[in-house]
């Protein structure tokens, strides 16, 4: 490198970034807004946003999302996600299946993550993937019931039919995009495979519905009606999740090879936690966690892979997401609570029906991170302050399948060229669809 016919060595320019750092890093410290009361409050926001994700969705939802998708790394045969979601899958059945996972995942935009890089390292096209990382969290029935309710039946039929029509068309854009890439990857996941798999795909598949059913019940949250199936499920949700863990123990001991007192030693001191706490089941949730990761890590075989892949997405995850929860505390702070952003801005760029309305929506929509349901309380409160209903389809098309968190993971899964062009397709999609739902229910 030269400057002016100075020569300029790899190590001196090695140094010369090192300096520019440090010296970026000194005047971000230097002129530090504390003091500010902005400043300190967006802080206070951050830190407040990040417990509460820490609190509600780190051991409930994120947890067994990394069990699953380890289990779907290890235990699920390469065959079998080629044959259903790889590049030349039945298309139909393939973005079919990715496009309704939603309605049995109830999860937010980073407790899927773990399990679109689960499917996504096997060997599954990037189109059905891709169709599943944003189905899964925006096809949530319960989601759209209330969406419905409360803010009028067009809304919640529109979100259900963009949501599910939004994870086919990205799904089959990016595939069109990436296809000689995707072609590349594909190829050279076909390595030769076992003739023989130690399961039956039926038993794999009860295995990671076990976990899925553990995830589902787990998070069941309290309905506004107190009768009615949703909140039977509701009263019922620590029952049906000890339900689930009993099966699944069962299938450990009878399908893998795990020794039955190994169970009872996580069974036992877990049922024990949960009778001395009833009013608190998340420390028993938390020791059958800690005790079923004792137990695989210590074993030699497929179970110890199992928790080394899991171990391997909690590393890769969920620092990038704690780091992005901050980061959206700061700016945007949580609901009902502002951060760096006013909310009057907010309110204010998505006033109306106009094209930079819905744009805005889109995006503060894509960067904002929402917490499940809690979109809909939010958006009240904006459509009370002038939001059309075309910005508000958008911000309910875009929001609760990306934000901040999840881009930087996403990132890190399929690299900042896919991820960049995933989240521009959620945006202008989310903007043309509030456009023309605006157009006709202005």
């Amino acid at each position: 490198m030269r400057f002016s016919g100075i020569s300029v060595s790899a190590q001196t320019q090695k140094e010369l970034k090192t300096l520019a750092i440090l010296v970026g890093v000194f005047l971000g410290l230097f002129y530090l807004p504390v003091g500010v009361g902005r400043f300190d409050h967006a802080v206070l926001e951050s830190l407040y946003l990040v417990k509460w994700y820490a609190r509600e969705h780190v051991l409930l939802c994120l947890i067994p999302a990394f069990f699953i998708a380890g289990a779907i790394s290890v235990f699920v045969s390469q065959a079998a996600v080629m044959k259903y979601l790889g590049a030349g899958a039945n298309k139909v059945l393939a973005y079919g299946v990715a496009s309704v996972s939603g309605s049995v995942l109830a999860v937010c935009s980073c407790t899927v993550l773990p399990l679109f890089g689960g499917i996504y390292s096997m060997g599954a096209g990037l189109g059905p993937a891709t169709a599943f990382l944003y189905a899964g969290p925006a096809i949530n029935v319960l989601a759209i019931v209330l969406t419905a309710r409360v803010l009028g039946l067009e809304i919640g039929i529109a979100r259900a039919v963009g949501a599910v029509g939004f994870s086919i068309v990205i799904g089959l854009a990016m595939h069109f995009i990436f296809r000689k890439e995707e072609a590349q990857r594909i190829a050279a996941k076909a390595a030769p495979l076992p003739a023989e798999q130690p399961r039956q795909l039926w038993q794999t598949s009860g295995y990671l519905a076990a976990m899925v059913a553990i995830l589902v019940f787990a998070n069941w949250g309290e309905p506004a009606e107190s009768t009615g199936a949703w909140h039977a499920v509701y009263a019922m949700k620590w029952l049906l999740t000890a339900v689930s863990a009993g099966v699944l123990g069962g299938m450990l001991v009878t399908w893998f090879g795990l020794k039955w007192w190994k169970t009872a030693l996580i069974a036992l001191p877990t049922a024990a936690l949960a009778l001395l706490f009833p009013g608190t089941p998340a420390v028993a949730f938390a020791a059958a966690v800690v005790l079923l990761s004792a137990v695989t890590s210590t074993h030699d075989g497929e179970l110890g892979e199992w928790f080394g892949a899991t171990w391997g997405y909690a590393k890769q995850i969920l620092p990038l997401l704690l780091a992005g929860v901050l980061v959206a505390g700061l700016l945007l702070g949580r609901p009902g609570e502002e951060g760096l952003i006013p909310s009057s801005w907010v309110a204010q760029s998505v006033g109306g029906n106009s094209i930079r309305a819905n744009f805005m929506a889109s995006v503060i929509g894509a960067f904002m991170y929402f917490a499940t349901l809690t979109e809909v309380p939010i958006l009240k409160g904006l459509i009370g302050s002038g939001m059309g209903n075309g910005p508000a389809l958008a911000l309910l098309l875009s929001g609760p399948a990306l934000s901040l968190p999840s881009m930087l993971v996403i990132r890190s899964i399929m690299g900042t060229k896919k991820t960049a062009v995933y989240v521009l397709l959620v945006i202008v999609m989310s903007t043309l669809s509030g456009m023309m739902f605006g157009a006709v229910s202005p």
